[in-house]
């Protein structure tokens, strides 16, 4: 038994740069009260991992406490917090990442219709990552790796549309400009600042040759069921994008702006896996190709109660667009992708439970 025991430690230690078993690792996840830190944090404790979690408020932690007990087998010590108000502020991580033994970084804007596209979208992004790499540099040497959630609006080129005949992978940049970001329309700026978030990050390794590397997700639209405290009200963008198609304000489905997916928990898992493989890498995380009457379909199979609700399908054409290839997130990961059915199933009944609770 003792040279089993060993054998996991011996492989845990080679693949997280650490010489701690999971059970004594403690990573830092920021913005740990957002939709995706929610599947992210389940992974980390379903992992055997300990967490601690940047939050904007003693409030929010409690939130996050009490959607996640159930991972925590009674003890309370495997999931801490540290308050961070504003995660562009100069400074802002310094404390957090103290003693941690690895860092998950989520913590970015998803709103695409901003008053000031600088200040609301372009700097939270870029500064709250260089913001996190800096704090590591200085204030925790022993980390040597850090996993940053980006995102395909860092890959697709928003310009060539639907693209139909191409297929996206990790080898793609959006080659949007930083006037262009400044000026444009709340989805070139929201596409953009996770752009200039990512390459940030990059070139921060490049230039700075820090104790750490960096692994990068990018996933394209994120769906699956809540795990973090939602309410109806306030919805994240992705979730609100499938709600909006089950609660009778939509005619029709309407045209697919971004038409692939990925399942959250798909998301979740693919941080840690990222956190543990030897090398960083940039991975797009994404199961396929969708369009909105397919969700139209699912959702009036899985819901007849909200049938009448749910926009005809046929309403819509649907097009040929870009394809999207995950070959090295399946071959480096290992990872094995949740299919659209499932993923606007749990997303649809998720709401529906939500839509029952509130009346």
């Amino acid at each position: 038994m003792s040279s089993i025991i060993n054998h996991v430690t011996d492989t845990v230690s080679q693949l997280t740069g650490s010489s701690k078993p999971k059970s004594s690792q403690l990573i830092l996840l920021t913005g740990a009260s957002g939709f995706v830190a929610a599947h992210v944090l389940n992974s980390l404790l379903q992992h055997g991992y300990k967490v601690r979690g940047t939050v904007r408020s003693e409030a929010t932690a409690h939130k996050v406490r009490k959607t996640h007990s159930h991972l925590l087998n009674g003890d309370d010590s495997r999931l801490t917090f540290s308050i961070v108000h504003d995660v562009a502020a100069t400074g802002a991580f310094d404390d957090a990442v103290k003693g941690v033994d690895g860092v998950i970084h989520t913590a970015s804007p998803f709103v695409l219709q901003a008053e000031d596209n600088e200040r609301d979208l372009l700097d939270p992004a870029i500064k709250g990552t260089t913001s996190i790499l800096q704090a590591v540099q200085q204030h925790a040497p022993q980390v040597k790796r850090i996993v940053i959630t980006s995102s395909f609006a860092a890959i697709v080129d928003p310009t060539q549309g639907a693209r139909p005949g191409y297929t996206y992978s990790e080898k793609d940049w959006n080659p949007v400009t930083y006037e262009q970001a400044k000026s444009g329309d709340g989805s070139t700026a929201y596409c953009a600042s996770k752009t200039f978030a990512e390459k940030a990050a990059w070139d921060f390794v490049r230039d700075k040759k820090p104790n750490f590397d960096v692994a990068t997700i990018c996933p394209p639209m994120i769906y699956g069921p809540l795990d973090h405290d939602a309410n109806l009200d306030h919805l994240n963008t992705s979730s609100a994008d499938i709600y909006r198609l089950m609660n009778g304000s939509q005619k029709e489905p309407g045209p697919t702006a971004f038409p692939a997916f990925a399942d959250v928990r798909d998301v979740g898992e693919a941080h840690v896996k990222a956190y543990e493989n030897p090398q960083g890498s940039r991975y797009f995380i994404t199961t396929g190709n969708f369009q909105y009457p397919d969700v139209c379909e699912i959702i009036k199979k899985v819901l007849p109660a909200y049938a009448s609700k749910v926009p005809d399908p046929s309403l819509t054409e649907k097009i040929e667009t870009f394809k999207v290839n995950n070959e090295h997130a399946r071959k480096d990961l290992g990872m094995r992708f949740i299919p659209l059915d499932q993923t606007i199933s749990d997303t649809a009944k998720s709401l529906a439970r939500l839509q029952e609770a509130k009346a």
